[in-house]
């Protein structure tokens, strides 16, 4: 078995709204295993009813690898919620694996592992699955998202706001899009101040502060040497504290130190953590921990110390090897609880109970391991947010305030949190930047507090964090489509991000160059801060190769599907192709925008959720389609006697006459009205005005500076000269059409096509080229594996098959010399159409030695 081809599919794709790994697996002569399936439920015996069944009688590596793969996730600890394999009648032996996940670096170990084990188990041989198995923990633990960060995005989900990991390594987290996002780091946000985090640090400082705010906190004062700690000890005439300045989640803390020894005990242990320790009285009482939230209290909660309850009988080692056990608790973070450790510090705390860790406790004893409360060394909290006065909310939110934090964990110390906290000399003891919420999410006992969701509030208020996204698909169009819609927002005064096949622009500046039509591209743009407004055209490969960058759309524009690119990552048809065009309207959350006059986008209208608005476009007003769809109050968009008319329902109003719009041709290139009618739709989907569309129309120039390659217009020495990127039989079809109907001369065309596509598909371009074209020159651009002139050979065949042979047919392989040769065939008026174009070079470089004026003055023009 190989796995010929891996992706990770990030976004919604065409297998499923979720990100899931697809595997290309290829067992082409490979013989049946008998017993494959039996030997890996024996490694396996805990996979579910319906995995098993399936594996019972599987002697097919490529029908194993998906139910192993799904299994080894949800052993490591991070499963997926779907799988599926996919197989194709076309191509035996080969099967398209598709398995969900949690953590993308767990699915790809699991996928290697999963191979190994199917190839062992076919041999067969003896396998170390457990050590396989620690490996995939090790990778959930070291690569999954903190509890904290994961209740958050958790209610950031819920009410709808997006999210993108910034990193595949760093906590770092965006929420919402473009200008509305905030970033999120655990419980620290964008709105953090810097300063404050520094304050909250220095608990000195944050103690003076308070103090000056009236807040009441311990009396105490910092120092750097022992000698100071118990003088500080004597001046306070009292049990104390020792911790470290700066330290953090209880590490070096020391409490209820009485003597002198007691201190040189605790300041050792505070300055493993920091040189400054400091000395403050101690409060006596329970150990409360309130989260603030903008300006208000969130959730508060007891925060017990760790301990175990004695039996008679176990040890404390033994009672708390058991309570370490309880699936609750894992290492640091990574769980609900945290284990409780056995070292030093706990020793200590337990001598002091006259304990040691084989020590049997009387049954009933309550036997406490840490002198602190923290949930990261072992501790456990009761929720008492209810309980609350409004006297302590107030100095909550007041000490939060003073130190300057968004998000803050207060720790109070008092004797009953239900009590006010003057009258019983309880107080603040620490204000934390970054605190942990877990004890209010899920706490030991009590309600649990969505804190997240508290946290979320307080970043975005009732705001969604998304920018309108309007995402632009089809077979031909979909560049140009998308500047039309970026050019109109800019003009109404929104900064908007575009990406094309030309590459990445925020407002109006390009910052990346080359094809941006996938993924990454649109993750850049709804990344970006200085973005109000995405558009965001989307190809197919993109969505085969990573799936959508986002997850829901506004505006979703199906412009066409025609044959292209088939044959290519398992999409045989155009049907196949369409439903991969779908998954863009699948996404679309208010409107989708589809051609009233392509069968493929029609039915697309027929399979939207509830809810979802369809706008048609259609050149002819009297489209069918478009007609029952007005008679029934829908919306659409068509060209009437040369005027673009908008229509609700019964109310038509015209928007602009098409001649006007530069991109048009003066109203010849029937393919960029078709365009405009569908940027014209989205435009009112997402609510421009009339005045708003017809402005941005109007003033939109398709020329070789804005978009380049699409109908790029040059006079070179007489002959109109129509440069362009079209590489299909559609793309040539509306061009030669375009370009008839500026001349009443020769129609020259100088045509190729990428060598990717199946050979009918090249000779079919060949017989439409025939179809539009006086004259043919024929040349090579992107072979892509094929051998010289093999694409030229297939284009000449469909040319001859359209009865175009003879002096009107030529090869030239070279594209400059095909251009020349074009060139040559045409007199004054007559119009050149260069396809397949990739450079304005192409045209410069190859008039340059007969018409160097000419070349200078077009590269001019392009700048």
């Amino acid at each position: 078995m190989k796995i010929a081809e891996q992706r990770f599919l990030r976004g919604p794709s065409l297998y499923a709204a979720s990100p899931c790994l697809l595997a290309v697996v290829d067992s082409a002569g490979q013989e049946p295993c008998p017993g494959l399936g039996a030997r890996l439920l024996a490694l396996l015996p805990a996979m579910s009813a319906e995995a098993a069944a399936r594996l019972s009688d599987c002697q097919a590596a490529h029908e194993a690898l998906e139910p192993v793969v799904m299994e080894l996730q949800r052993l490591a600890g991070a499963p997926g919620a779907f799988s599926l394999t996919k197989t194709d009648p076309a191509r035996p032996g080969q099967a398209r694996v598709v398995c969900g996940y949690a953590i993308e670096q767990v699915a790809g170990a699991a996928l290697r592992t999963a191979s190994a084990l199917v190839a062992a188990c076919m041999r067969p041989e003896d396998v170390d699955l457990d050590t396989a198995l620690d490996d995939l923990r090790a990778t959930a633990q070291r690569h999954a998202i903190g509890t904290s960060t994961a209740a958050v995005l958790a209610a950031a989900h819920k009410r709808g706001i997006p999210s993108l990991r910034l990193t595949e390594e760093a906590n770092l987290f965006q929420l919402g899009w473009g200008s509305r996002q905030k970033r999120l780091q655990a419980t620290i946000t964008g709105a953090t101040n810097h300063v404050a985090v520094g304050i909250a640090s220095d608990k000195q400082l944050t103690k003076t502060l308070l103090d000056q705010a009236g807040v009441p906190v311990p009396a105490g004062s910092t120092v750097t040497t022992l000698a100071e700690a118990q003088r500080a000890l004597r001046r306070l005439d009292g049990p104390v504290t020792v911790k470290p300045l700066d330290g953090n989640q209880g590490k070096g803390v020391t409490v209820a130190c009485a003597t002198p020894d007691d201190v040189e005990r605790a300041f050792a242990f505070a300055q493993k953590y920091g040189r400054h320790v400091i000395v403050e009285e101690f409060l006596q009482g329970r150990d409360y921990r309130v989260l603030v939230t903008g300006r208000k209290v969130a959730a508060a909660s007891w925060r017990r110390p760790p301990h175990v309850t004695g039996d008679g009988v176990s040890t404390v080692r033994a009672l708390v090897e058991v309570e370490n056990a309880n699936p609750a608790r894992g290492a640091g973070h990574t769980n609900i609880l945290t284990k409780i450790p056995l070292d030093d510090v706990a020793l200590q705390v337990l001598a002091r109970q006259g304990y040691d860790l084989e020590s049997v406790p009387a049954a009933g004893a309550h036997v406490e391991l840490r002198g602190s409360a923290n949930l990261s060394t072992g501790g456990t909290a009761e929720d008492v947010t209810d309980l609350l006065p409004d006297e302590t909310r107030e100095i909550c939110i007041r000490a939060a305030r003073t130190i300057g934090l968004d998000v803050a964990g207060i720790d109070i110390v008092c004797q009953d949190i239900a009590r006010p906290l003057r009258a019983q000399k309880g107080g603040i003891i620490e204000v934390n930047a970054a605190p942990g919420i877990r004890m209010h999410q899920y706490p030991s006992r009590g309600t649990p507090r969505d804190a997240g969701a508290a946290i979320v509030d307080a970043l975005f208020g009732t705001d969604d964090g998304r920018i309108p996204v309007v995402a632009v698909t089809g077979t031909n169009g979909k560049t140009t489509t998308s500047l039309l819609i970026a050019h109109a927002t800019r003009l109404a005064g929104l900064r908007t991000g575009v990406t094309t096949t030309e590459g990445v622009y925020i407002d109006g500046e390009r910052i990346l160059k080359g094809d941006c039509t996938g993924y990454r591209s649109a993750r850049t743009v709804l990344a970006s801060p200085d973005v109000d407004f995405a558009v965001l055209e989307t190809a197919r490969g993109g969505i085969l190769k990573r799936g959508l960058a986002f997850d829901k759309c506004d505006v979703a524009v199906v412009l066409n599907v025609s044959a292209d690119h088939l044959g290519l990552d398992g999409v045989d048809t155009v049907e196949e192709l369409a439903r991969v065009k779908r998954v863009i309207a699948e996404r679309a959350r208010a409107a989708v925008v589809l051609n009233a006059e392509d069968d493929h986008c029609v039915a697309m209208g027929a399979e939207l959720a509830n809810g979802v608005e369809v706008l048609y476009f259609a050149l002819d007003a009297d489209n069918p389609v478009l007609l029952r769809h007005l008679e029934k109050g829908g919306r659409g968009v068509y060209l009437e006697d040369n005027t673009i008319v908008l229509a609700n329902g019964a109310r038509h109003q015209a928007l602009l006459d098409v001649r006007t719009m530069p991109c048009t041709l003066k109203g010849a290139a029937r393919y960029n009205i078709a365009n405009a009618l569908a940027a014209a739709a989205a435009l009112v989907a997402t609510g421009f005005g009339n005045l708003e569309i017809a402005a941005g129309l109007r003033s939109f120039v398709s020329d070789m500076k804005h978009n380049p390659l699409r109908s790029n217009v040059f006079d070179v020495d007489g002959v109109t000269v129509i440069f362009d990127y079209a590489h299909n039989a559609a793309a040539y079809a509306a061009l030669a059409e375009t370009a008839r109907a500026l001349t009443p001369g020769r129609l020259v065309g100088v045509v190729a096509a990428p060598g990717d596509r199946r050979d009918d598909d090249l000779v079919v371009i060949g017989e439409t080229c025939a179809a539009g074209f006086d004259e043919l020159v024929v040349y090579e651009t992107e072979n892509r594996g094929r051998a010289g002139g093999e694409v030229a050979a297939l284009l000449v065949r469909g040319a001859q098959l359209g009865k175009f042979e003879g002096d009107h047919l030529r090869v030239e392989l070279d594209v400059h010399e095909a251009i020349r040769a074009g060139l040559a065939r045409c007199e004054p008026g007559d119009v050149l159409v260069f396809g397949c174009g990739s450079s304005i070079t192409e045209l410069t470089e190859a008039i340059r030695p007969t018409s160097p004026a000419t070349a200078s003055r077009i590269e001019a023009e392009a700048v």
